[in-house]
């Protein structure tokens, strides 16, 4: 953590509605049985917007519609999200459902449907029960409490057992600027990116291309780090709204306090992707893979990834079973450059491998280590100046449960 990022103040009241101008709501419409499974987020005025999408090639009808929306306007002012059906591999019915939710949004709120972005989440295959959909549509009022803000965090969830959220504060021309963020994942969670919605609120100053460009670098270290199960989805989305109601002057790489803008950014995307590996689908740890001596910062990024994502270690971590020779497997298997006679590995404070060979250690204290909830894996290749980091969950029984009863 720099000193420029140690000047922002993490906000106790979390919620994505700390940013001004924004509000939200979230409610029951009956896509599911009794949780809330319809959300929405507004901003006074039209904001600048940025998004990354799902890289697998089956994409969900809302994604497709709010990636047009994107890409064709800078602006966006609303997004509506339902939880319960994800409305993909739905065809043209899909589309066209995705398409009334938008419109159905704007008529509300009295703007245009291009300002409009919509997002779903839930199962495959299975067409939107649009009555009760638009019923919700007509009924959800977004308000900037901060029980606004949790009934949306709510509203979103799926299989997860936690609501993701994280706010901070920092000051930019002498002007309080705020960003906040909330998520949705648990399972499927293999960005580039996952079955994982994460929404982004700041009212700062910054125009489109900037803020596109600061998303796609922030998630290539962040969202694109994690990984639960190894399953990408057809409804990954991030999306961004800055509409700079702090009235800072704008935001480029050129002023003085974009440094720390971005870091603060790039802090709640990663606050909130380590909160969605934490929370992955019968996860009882987070494992944090921390990888030095790449021989490039893609190249660390990838072995950590990797390692954390490997079957093998994450039920090695389950069963606090010290076998580090499943850490250094995934090592040799990434396609990355490495020397086998040169790799340092620890788990914890605890180092097990030095130069490629084993090393005593004590097997009882390692042990006891992996009883923690947060398990930490480092590794120094010692190839060149490349660092990396990636997060993920242990493997457990409950996950086999969770997925085999999804649609139960």
């Amino acid at each position: 953590m720099t000193q420029l990022f140690e000047k922002a103040k993490r906000l106790v009241s979390e919620s994505i509605v700390a940013p001004k101008g924004f509000s939200a709501a979230g409610i029951h419409c009956g896509l599911k049985h009794k949780k809330k499974d319809l959300g929405i987020i507004v901003s006074e005025v039209p904001a600048s917007v940025a998004g990354v999408f799902t890289t697998n090639a089956i994409k969900a009808a809302p994604l497709i519609l709010t990636k047009e929306t994107v890409y064709a306007n800078d602006k966006m002012q609303a997004i509506i999200i339902n939880s319960g059906n994800a409305n993909a591999c739905t065809g043209q019915q899909g589309l066209e459902d995705a398409k009334k939710m938008q419109l159905l949004t704007a008529q509300k709120l009295e703007i245009s449907p291009n300002l409009v972005g919509v997002s779903s989440t839930g199962v495959i295959g299975e067409q939107l029960q649009m009555d009760q959909v638009e019923a919700g549509i007509a009924k959800i009022e977004a308000g900037n409490k901060l029980e606004n803000a949790i009934d949306f965090a709510q509203a979103i969830l799926t299989t997860d057992t936690v609501m993701k959220n994280t706010a901070y504060s920092l000051e930019i021309d002498g002007k309080e600027v705020i960003i906040a963020g909330v998520a949705k994942g648990s399972g499927m969670i293999e960005p580039n990116m996952a079955t994982m919605l994460s929404f982004i609120t700041t009212d700062a100053h910054i125009e489109q291309k900037e803020l596109q460009a600061l998303l796609k670098s922030t998630t290539d270290v962040t969202f694109n780090a994690i990984t639960v199960d190894g399953d990408t989805s057809t409804n990954d989305t991030v999306l961004v709204l800055a509409n700079g109601l702090a009235q800072n002057d704008v935001l480029t790489p050129t002023h003085p306090d974009w440094q720390q803008f971005a870091e603060v950014f790039a802090q709640v995307a990663q606050d909130l992707a380590k909160m969605i590996a934490k929370d992955g689908e019968g996860a009882t740890k987070l494992i944090e893979v921390t990888v030095d001596g790449g021989l490039t910062d893609e190249e660390a990024r990838k072995i950590a990834k990797t390692v954390v994502g490997s079957p093998l270690v994450k039920t090695a971590v389950f069963g606090c079973d010290a076998n580090w020779g499943r850490v250094i497997c995934a090592i040799g298997y990434s396609g990355c450059t490495i020397d086998p006679t040169n790799i340092l590995i620890k788990i914890g404070d605890i180092t097990v491998v030095e130069k490629g060979e084993p090393i005593p250690f004590s097997e009882e204290a390692l042990t006891e280590y992996l009883k923690n909830h947060e398990v930490k894996i480092y590794a120094d290749l010692h190839q060149g100046t490349g660092s990396g980091q990636a997060w993920g969950c242990d493997l457990t029984y409950d996950y086999v449960q969770i997925n085999a009863t999804y649609r139960s």
